[in-house]
């Protein structure tokens, strides 16, 4: 019981002393990862299980949603991404459909994979301009 006390104090202090990059990409891998256990789930018929993942999926969705700036385009466009993919997690949860659960985690792989290289290359260039 005590590790788990010190495992979740862990991720609270690392939730809040990472930058805002950082958070985004903890949040793509937290619906990486619950999709992969919803999947999982269902393949061994916890349909408890599979329901708790896909909704901690959804509620991941949410927050990505709430925190674009609709200032930019590309936000406007994220958004109906994120909706769609939204709309498909209830889809998968109400059939326990692994289809439409692997077709939502290749968005959340490639939303992850994107902004993981993204990150790259703004170090990237955060270490050319400071030479």
């Amino acid at each position: 019981m005590a590790l788990n006390k010190v495992y979740d104090q862990y991720k609270a202090n690392s939730v809040m002393t990472s930058r805002p990059e950082e958070l985004t990409a903890m949040l793509y891998n937290g619906i990486v990862k619950f999709i992969m256990q919803g999947i999982f789930a269902i393949e061994k018929n916890d349909l408890e299980k599979a329901n708790e993942s896909i909704i901690r999926a959804q509620d991941i969705i949410a927050e990505l949603r709430n925190t674009l700036d609709k200032s930019y385009d590309i936000a406007n466009s994220m958004d109906l991404v994120y909706d769609y993919m939204h709309r498909r997690l209830i889809e998968a949860n109400v059939h326990k459909d692994t289809g439409i659960l692997n077709e939502v985690l290749e968005y959340a792989k490639a939303f992850r994979d994107t902004w993981a290289e993204a990150m790259k290359l703004a170090r990237q260039d955060h270490i050319e301009l400071v030479k």
